[in-house]
């Protein structure tokens, strides 16, 4: 999987720019502000059409325009797929692929799969469970489609059962129909839960071997899955706690609260984890990530590296770009550092300045 090109209008502080990219390594530098990230942000939205960073379609629309285009050519096996995304201010976002209009996120996702290291990685293993919940969503999503089916699937579901709670407050004849969404809320989150346990489970043989050669033998890095409710406890538990559902006008129970925890030589990083040894666990995820990509999929996703260089000592750095292989990899950095010019080789060189491009 690549992508052969990029071309963008109005979006963020990038007037209008065209970028073909090379099969292997795309180095783009600069210095900060002038649109590097924007760029891996333009990347990751027409592939899942969201934002990494969680930006409203309006908000990634240039200051004083109404819309934004995304155009971008991914190609896997030789086979082009062109995807269009079409950001407006005042309505939803429209999408094609290959010149025809989808009308659900989900007909894009996973037309191409990709995986991003943003200095909000390195953060991530100290952050809110929030965080992780949504790295194990977006790679599961990527790799299993009914996984995405799923968890859309059981996210309105959510909805509607955290809407009739807020409404049992005024009308508390209305209890009686939770039974319906309780019943569909399990049903689904049985299935997210399955998911993610083995999810973990295969990233935990991956994971294991990298982080040990990472730290030179010296630590054994192991990740924990923490769901909020087991399998077997979900139904019981849902309906045990509906009290408290309706005084909290929302639901307590289920996956949507669920957790992992990382482990190195049995003590938790988050909290005992010096910065080094979760920046270290942030880094061995990602190549894990790269690792059960090629796994499940028999190909090699695209790699987003956004300024994540600068934020690593030399020896993670040199080992970050020594695992990169064949991978095509899109790098972001402030300037061309002597390491990355070394093993550059077949590689492009793009410099941005006020959102535009020198080649």
């Amino acid at each position: 999987m690549i992508i052969k090109s990029l071309a963008l209008n109005a979006f963020r502080n990038i007037d209008n720019i065209n970028i073909a990219f090379g099969k292997g390594l795309n180095i783009i530098y600069g210095d900060n502000a002038q649109g590097k990230t924007n760029i891996l942000e333009s990347i990751y939205v027409a592939a899942t059409t969201k934002s990494h960073k969680n930006s409203k379609d309006k908000e990634m629309i240039t200051i004083g325009r109404d819309e934004s285009h995304v155009r971008v050519i991914f190609s896997k096996n030789g086979l082009d797929r062109k995807v269009d995304l079409h950001l407006k201010k005042s309505k939803s976002k429209s999408m094609a692929i290959d010149g025809i209009p989808v009308h659900k996120s989900t007909d894009v996702f996973g037309i191409a799969q990709l995986i991003l290291f943003s200095p909000e990685d390195l953060s991530m293993i100290k952050d809110g469970p929030a965080e992780r919940r949504r790295f194990i969503d977006m790679e599961l999503s990527q790799i299993e489609r009914i996984y995405l089916y799923n968890l859309s699937k059981y996210n309105k579901i959510l909805v509607q059962r955290n809407n009739l709670l807020k409404q049992i407050s005024y009308d508390t004849g209305l209890s009686e129909t939770l039974d319906v969404w309780d019943e569909q809320l399990v049903s689904t989150g049985l299935e997210i839960i399955k998911s993610r346990r083995k999810f973990i489970s295969e990233l935990n043989e991956i994971i294991k071997p990298i982080h040990s050669k990472l730290s030179g033998g010296k630590e054994e890095l192991d990740i924990e899955y923490n769901p909020n409710v087991i399998e077997e406890d979900f139904k019981n538990k849902l309906k045990s706690g509906r009290n408290s559902d309706i005084y909290q006008k929302t639901t307590l129970t289920g996956p949507q609260r669920d957790d992992i925890t990382f482990y190195i030589n049995k003590n938790d990083v988050r909290k005992y984890g010096s910065q080094g040894q979760q920046r270290s666990t942030a880094l061995s995820l990602k190549l894990s990530e790269i690792e059960l990509f090629k796994k499940k999929t028999g190909d090699n996703p695209i790699l987003l590296l956004d300024d994540v260089l600068s934020e690593l000592d030399r020896n993670r750095q040199n080992y970050l770009i020594d695992s990169i292989g064949d991978i095509q990899t899109i790098i972001t950095c402030t300037g061309l550092e002597e390491f990355v010019e070394n093993k550059k080789a077949d590689g492009r060189i793009y410099k941005i300045n006020s959102g535009k491009i020198d080649y």
